[in-house]
């Protein structure tokens, strides 16, 4: 008989960038590096844990989390900048947090998968785009430099969350 095999997030590998480089360099490796940290901060562990939430006052989780960047992704760069017609994820009508709320563990290696080809794909939505673009967003225009600053804020904020989170679950701290 074959043991039930529990999925662990794998380990990733981040990188540096330069601090000296051109926009158009330095905004999607920064974003790179923080796409990086969220799963640095997530790796090791099962579904199960990244489910926890283990701030009672909050549904705050690492899946969550996971789930919620990738809605991020797919919003900012796919729909609102390129205007892709593909649907938003993890709607659900009369829930606006079932990023957050809906969870279930045994997913969880989907869930990693979908927000990788979610980053994978924005990073095609916004190829060859000058930072000065414009784009329509909630009836204003904004530019890509502009989407890529809202989504690295978005992990930034994240990030720390995740700190937070991990170090509840099981200890571990770093960058």
């Amino acid at each position: 008989m074959i043991g039930h095999m529990t999925w662990t997030l794998p380990a990733t590998v981040r990188t540096g960038g330069s601090l000296t480089a051109p926009e158009t360099e330095l905004l999607p490796d920064y974003l790179a590096w923080h796409r990086a940290t969220f799963l640095h901060k997530c790796a090791g562990l099962t579904g199960e844990q990244l489910a926890l939430r283990p701030l009672p006052a909050s549904s705050l989780s690492l899946l969550g989390l996971m789930r919620h960047l990738a809605k991020v992704e797919r919003t900012w760069f796919r729909i609102r900048f390129a205007g892709q017609d593909v649907p938003p994820l993890h709607f659900v009508e009369g829930h606006k947090d079932a990023d957050f709320d809906l969870l279930e563990p045994e997913r969880a290696e989907r869930e990693y998968l979908a927000l990788l080809e979610e980053q994978r794909l924005a990073d095609l939505a916004a190829a060859g785009a000058g930072l000065d673009e414009l784009l329509a967003a909630h009836g204003e225009e904004q530019s890509l430099r502009m989407t890529y600053l809202h989504v690295i804020t978005e992990y930034a904020r994240h990030n720390g969350h995740a700190d937070l989170l991990r170090e509840h679950i099981d200890g571990v701290t770093g960058s």
